[in-house]
């Protein structure tokens, strides 16, 4: 029930509704969620930590400025590294997707024999016929990689750019604050709930992953080995879990689906315990996520995946990527009306 004592929206709220929206979808349609997500991941991060710093509490406002400068500074530098050295990881020998792709491939050559009828005639003869049907698909769709290229690079700029921006805007909380006008307060305070929405599902969405990772980790790593069965490129499966674990439900499919793949190249058994084991992590994932997710935006796991479904026939990957947070920050709007 709507409560009545609350006064509607201001003239002002509805604007800055207006130029939030416009603002999402534009994201969404020139490309630029990269940039918008690389800029909220340097604010936020330099936010929590200059609040654990207490940079706050500095004399001067000069001391705070440079205080969070430099706080910003080190923390572009540190994601910068970070993107580097797993760009670094996945091409060298001990975690080269490409070798994880070609060890897949033969795997499933393999498991003709062991798969129904029906199935291994969607399936390559051998790996001369997958080689063939590779090549084939490189040419046909020659001019869409090159384009996909030309595209990495501009994601990259963006999400340079991005994060020099969201370091730039951090720096305004060392200074004072002026009055606002009415429409500008409007306009910051769904920043704020923006910026929270991302905090609440981006930063649970790591911590997740990396617990995702860990279980996988001791699954991969120690539970599987000490049972005498050692699964090639462990590495690369723990660093795609925690890659593809930052999307939420889907991510995880993906892994999920490389594990039980490499599983097959031991036995049909190792499969399907690998499959079992996936499967309780899975179930343990959505506790987790209901408890660290949903104590911040009240989601359930159906909400999320409806909005990922819409924003992916919408918008593609990105969609998928971006839903969670404009779920979450839509919802905050709602709930703050009294509509939800």
């Amino acid at each position: 029930m709507i409560d009545s004592r609350k006064p509607g929206p201001t003239s002002y709220e509805i604007a800055a509704w207006i130029v939030t929206g416009s603002a999402l979808l534009l994201t969404l349609t020139l490309h630029l969620l990269p940039a918008l997500l690389a800029g909220l991941l340097v604010y936020e991060l330099v936010h929590v930590l200059a609040a654990q710093l207490r940079i706050g509490r500095l004399v001067g406002n000069r001391a705070k400025v440079v205080a969070v400068a430099l706080l910003a500074g080190l923390i572009i530098m540190f994601l910068t590294l970070f993107i580097w050295g797993l760009i670094v990881f996945l091409r060298s020998d001990s975690g080269s997707v490409p070798v994880l792709l070609k060890k897949m491939a033969e795997i499933i050559e393999k498991s003709r024999v062991i798969v129904p009828d029906w199935l291994g005639g969607y399936m390559p003869d051998d790996m001369d016929g997958f080689a063939a049907w590779s090549v084939k698909m490189l040419r046909e769709h020659a001019g869409e990689l090159q384009m996909a290229g030309k595209e990495a690079g501009r994601t990259a700029a963006h999400i340079v750019v991005g994060m020099v921006i969201g370091a730039l805007i951090s720096l305004r909380e060392a200074t004072p604050l002026h009055e606002s006008r009415p429409l500008a307060t409007a306009l910051l305070e769904r920043a704020a709930r923006f910026g929270q929405a991302f905090r609440a599902v981006v930063f649970a969405q790591v911590r997740i992953a990396a617990l995702n990772t860990f279980f996988a980790g001791l699954y991969l790593g120690i539970l599987l080995p000490v049972s005498g069965v050692h699964l090639p490129l462990v590495k690369t499966m723990l660093a795609i879990t925690f890659i593809t674990g930052l999307v939420p439900v889907i991510g995880n499919l993906i892994s999920n689906a490389i594990v039980v793949v490499v599983s097959l190249s031991y036995s049909p058994f190792v499969a399907a315990a690998s499959l079992v084991f996936l499967v309780v992590i899975h179930k343990l994932e959505y506790f987790l996520n209901a408890r660290i997710v949903g104590g911040h935006i009240h989601a359930r796991a159906w909400e999320l995946l409806l909005a990922m479904l819409v924003m992916e026939a919408a918008f593609g990957i990105a969609g998928v990527i971006a839903a969670p947070i404009y779920y979450a920050y839509i919802k905050n709007e709602l709930v703050d009306q009294g509509l939800l």
